[in-house]
């Protein structure tokens, strides 16, 4: 099994496959490695070289109490990369992960990063006062925290369906179930501070991003609104982005074979045709049902 140390000695576990272009795997809040099993395998298949990480108080990685901010989590995947002594990576980002990379980013620079992945990111800005209407805000943070706290279990089962729109996308109840337990792993005080962790303006630092990002949102997500992907591609200079009709908050599932496609697809284009002239805003057009 694959740790290193952080520098303020946490623990933290990562899966490392194969040779080639790096690609850093980075799951949602609650989830780890885990869900990125099935696109390591398509990817390292191809050539590239696949690393997911396990978030601290996640997976295999240690539950030390603290470091729960954005800061500090940003700072883990800089020492992930810094360790493993990446260049060119590629960073995929679900949800939460998205806030993480950019803050990355804003703290250590693009040196070891060559593109940008977000898979139905999180709000540019949930503070309030400079949160868009969509955006989760403080209150409602506060009652969704005091449900976990008070029932995890119950509140996975609830949510599960706006999930991955089982009835919809065909997802299992083994699947389904598969994710729960993922999460019911997960330590609850990582969970309570991570979900509040991103209540963060972010929008200067997506301005300032200067590699290349694809950006992926479903128009059924319940977890975090597709609005999200449409303002962060808008925010950031050389972006491109693509929606899918019917996607859940779960699409690095349940969409699978069309997201490793458009994923795969934006690998292999030449990084100055994203770091072109052309308005960010000319990306930003392709609105695209499921396969």
């Amino acid at each position: 099994m694959s740790h290193f140390t952080t520098t303020d000695g946490t623990n933290l576990f990562y899966r490392d496959w194969g040779r080639g272009q790096p690609i850093v795997f980075l799951a949602s809040w609650a989830l780890d490695s885990r869900a990125w099993d099935r696109h390591m395998l398509h990817f390292n298949a191809r050539g590239y070289r696949c690393i997911a990480l396990d978030r601290r108080g996640h997976g295999r990685s240690d539950d030390p109490g603290r470091g729960y901010d954005l800061d500090r989590l940003a700072d883990d995947v800089a020492e992930l990369l810094d360790h493993l002594d990446l260049r060119g990576a590629t960073l995929v980002a679900h949800s939460m992960a998205s806030g993480e990379c950019t803050r990355c980013l804003a703290r250590h620079g693009s040196a070891r990063v060559g593109r940008l992945v977000f898979l139905a990111p999180v709000a540019p800005s949930y503070a309030e006062g400079s949160r868009a209407s969509w955006s989760m805000d403080e209150p409602t943070t506060e009652a969704v925290l005091a449900a976990i706290r008070r029932d995890l279990p119950r509140w996975l089962a609830d949510n599960a369906d706006g999930f991955f729109l089982p009835a919809e996308t065909g997802t299992t109840p083994e699947y389904v179930q598969h994710t729960i337990d993922i999460i019911r792993d997960a330590s609850l005080q990582a969970l309570v501070d991570c979900f509040r962790a991103k209540r963060a303006d972010q929008r200067a630092e997506l301005r300032a991003i200067e590699v290349p990002l694809l950006v992926i949102h479903g128009n059924r997500d319940a977890s975090e609104p597709v609005q999200q992907g449409r303002a962060i591609a808008t925010l950031v200079p050389h972006s491109r982005y693509i929606e899918y009709a019917g996607a859940p908050h779960g699409l690095y599932h349940t969409h699978f074979d069309r997201l490793v496609e458009d994923i795969h697809a934006f690998l292999r284009k030449p990084a100055t045709a994203d770091v072109s002239a052309r308005s960010p805003r000319a990306e930003q057009s392709r609105v695209e049902g499921t396969a």
